[in-house]
């Protein structure tokens, strides 16, 4: 299945994309980079303190009066000292195994794409979602981003969205390499 909403997607490649890059997500200059938050959207560890830290104070006074954030919803904000104009806040599951976790991290994704659409923004950038401290695993976690920003892709092929799947380690980035390798290669479904 990842192989033919790939090769969909290659077809509207001029006005979307999609791709892998390995680094910091607080330097991308796009209009959004999605913060993988808690419910409280009030700054915490991994990429959630590094934004909060990148951003400055402002961003912690604007997260004060979103009231928080439910798990696969999605909330934005100005991106106040980050390149990026915007942040889309998103609360992944915690992991314990359950099937419904993979609707959850999935409406993360789709959730925030909507979001940026509905704000008229056209660049957004992704962290490996749940994959930290929420203990997802990387490579089904991967899977499900892939597959869902792909297929959001296809739906909205009018729009024009470029989206970055950003890895802070070198772990979460072979993941994601390896899956693009595999849907291009047929060997996935």
């Amino acid at each position: 299945m990842i192989k033919e909403l790939l090769a969909d997607a290659k077809k509207n490649k001029q006005q979307n994309a999609i791709s892998v890059w390995r680094g910091d997500i607080t330097t991308l200059d796009c209009d959004a980079i999605v913060n993988a938050a808690n419910s409280t959207l009030l700054g915490g560890g991994g990429v959630d303190g590094a934004i909060h830290r990148a951003a400055g104070p402002q961003l912690l006074e604007e997260c004060k009066t979103l009231g928080g954030c439910t798990t696969g919803a999605a909330k934005i904000t100005y991106g106040y000292d980050l390149p990026a104009s915007y942040i889309i806040h998103t609360v992944g599951p915690i992991y314990n195994g359950k099937v419904e976790q993979r609707l959850e991290l999935a409406d993360c994704y789709k959730n925030s794409l909507d979001l940026a659409r509905k704000h008229h923004l056209h660049s957004i950038a992704f962290p490996a979602i749940s994959t930290g401290a929420y203990a997802y695993p990387v490579d089904e976690a991967a899977r499900i981003a892939l597959l869902t920003c792909t297929e959001w892709i296809n739906a909205n092929v009018d729009y024009g969205m470029s989206v970055v799947l950003t890895c802070f380690n070198n772990g979460v980035y072979n993941a994601y390499q390896e899956l693009v390798k595999q849907a291009q290669n047929g060997e996935l479904d």
